[in-house]
């Protein structure tokens, strides 16, 4: 078995996780919900969407959601829009790129005045998306964004799930039951047994669609954690993601919850790598389709759901990491 003494530093404190248990909530049905929905310091969990769309600029798609869902509206720069107070909570809407947000990201050695960064993301918004964030929701609430995929589309949000070379994304950021190394693990190794399905319905057998998916992990690398008896401390975790997965594009992407962790680490492998730290899994498989006025976000949340449920029944996660390992 690798490691017993967690090596890595946190930020904060984190209870010991207590057995796993079945939580509901009366308001979301029980195909919406996860097995736990009480994270181990007692909080109800959360969960933060993005979704990426063409179409309206990053101003004229928050004064829509502003108009139609309430609140302020903040510009942070002339590509980056807040909107305080919505029916929804705070949300954002940016442009996807950071050269256009030179003063948040002052290493990258260019800087554009306010008049370049509002010209070129004008010029660029045929093929860069924009992106639409929540802040950390209730899971309960999540049936509710999809108002705000309608109030988008209403407004000439477009997309189906590509734009140009790249993906046009669906993103949910989640609160982990905990942060200690045990409960890491299981998610990841239940997401390696389980991720192969996922990606065939995200991409629906369309060649296309499964080009711009993130990329699988190294086969090394899932045979690794795949094993049995792979249960490292937080230190082993995070050294053995860093060195097979030093990149962002990857469907289950570790590096905001392993630089909440310990930043100092992460960036020492990833030291100009856009990483935003946060005590979340980052789950980015899914695809955006907006223009399709049938799309919903939920049939995506339920595939993680089958992560979920698979890590939370260690019984279950055993049985199938050892025939995984063959």
């Amino acid at each position: 078995m690798r490691g017993c003494v967690p090596g890595i530093a946190v930020r904060r404190s984190e209870p010991h996780l207590p057995a796993l248990m079945n939580s509901n909530d009366s308001r979301l049905p029980e195909a919406l919900s996860p097995p736990v929905l009480v994270t181990s310091g007692g909080a109800l969990r959360r969960v933060g969407i993005e979704f990426e769309f063409l179409g309206p600029s990053a101003r004229g798609a928050a004064g829509a959601i502003a108009r139609d869902l309430g609140g302020s509206i903040e510009a942070e720069d002339p590509n980056a829009f807040r909107i305080r107070n919505t029916r929804l909570g705070d949300l954002a809407v940016e442009t996807d790129l950071r050269y256009l947000h030179p003063e948040r990201h002052p290493g990258l050695g260019i800087r554009l005045g306010a008049g370049a960064a509002r010209w070129l993301g004008a010029a660029l918004s045929p093929v860069v998306p924009r992106e639409l964030i929540t802040g950390p929701m209730p899971i309960a609430r999540l049936p509710e964004v999809d108002e705000i995929v309608g109030v988008l589309r209403g407004a000439g949000a477009r997309g189906h799930g590509t734009v140009l070379w790249d993906s046009l994304s669906l993103h949910f950021n989640i609160d982990p039951p905990s942060l200690d190394a045990a409960t890491l693990t299981a998610f990841l190794k239940a997401f390696l047994l389980t991720g192969d399905r996922i990606r065939q319905e995200v991409s629906q057998g369309k060649w296309w669609l499964a080009h711009v998916l993130p990329q699988d992990y190294p086969p090394a690398y899932r045979q690794l954690v795949l094993d049995p008896d792979y249960w490292p401390d937080l230190k082993t975790l995070a050294d053995d993601y860093l060195a097979a997965n030093p990149t962002r594009r990857r469907a289950l992407d570790l590096l905001p919850l392993l630089a909440h962790l310990d930043e100092e680490r992460v960036r020492a492998v990833l030291s100009h790598e856009k990483i935003g730290p946060r005590p979340v899994f980052h789950y980015r498989l899914a695809l955006s389709h907006v223009s399709d006025p049938r799309w919903s976000i939920l049939p995506d949340w339920e595939r993680w759901l089958i992560v979920e449920r698979l890590a939370s029944d260690h019984e279950r996660l055993g049985a199938a990491g050892r025939m995984a390992a063959g």
